[in-house]
């Protein structure tokens, strides 16, 4: 699978960004997607992860503000980020993992296997 993250861009705080990572390839609804968020000396870190089967998972720091969702049939996740902050300025990529149904959800980058070249947020006080 391919992956492509757009949807980036400048915002004030307070603002929203929506993120897509959309797919090519087979079997999309077949793999559990990840958002990592990666700043200027910093580790990449996760940010929000969703299982094939719609079990999701948020960072601390994404609770409450993002929220993550899928469309199998546009082969598309989503990044719903609101009342974002300084500190949420990254290089945000997708990452997919195929997983089985009554699998884990993966939340480390190391499991995943496929990336996506990233898109940049910035978010300016």
């Amino acid at each position: 699978v391919q992956l492509q993250a757009f949807g980036g861009g400048l915002v004030q705080a307070g603002g929203s960004l929506r993120l897509s990572c959309a797919a090519s390839g087979h079997s999309f609804s077949r793999y559990a997607i990840g958002w990592f968020r990666q700043a200027p000396g910093k580790e990449r870190e996760v940010v929000a992860a969703i299982h094939r089967g719609g079990a999701t998972y948020y960072a601390d720091s994404a609770k409450g503000r993002f929220t993550i969702s899928r469309d199998n049939d546009k082969k598309t996740v989503y990044l719903q980020m609101n009342s974002l902050k300084p500190e949420d300025a990254a290089v945000y990529s997708c990452a997919a993992k195929a997983v089985i149904l009554s699998g884990p959800l993966p939340t480390r980058a190391d499991e995943y296997v496929y990336w996506g070249q990233g898109t940049q947020v910035t978010v300016s006080s």
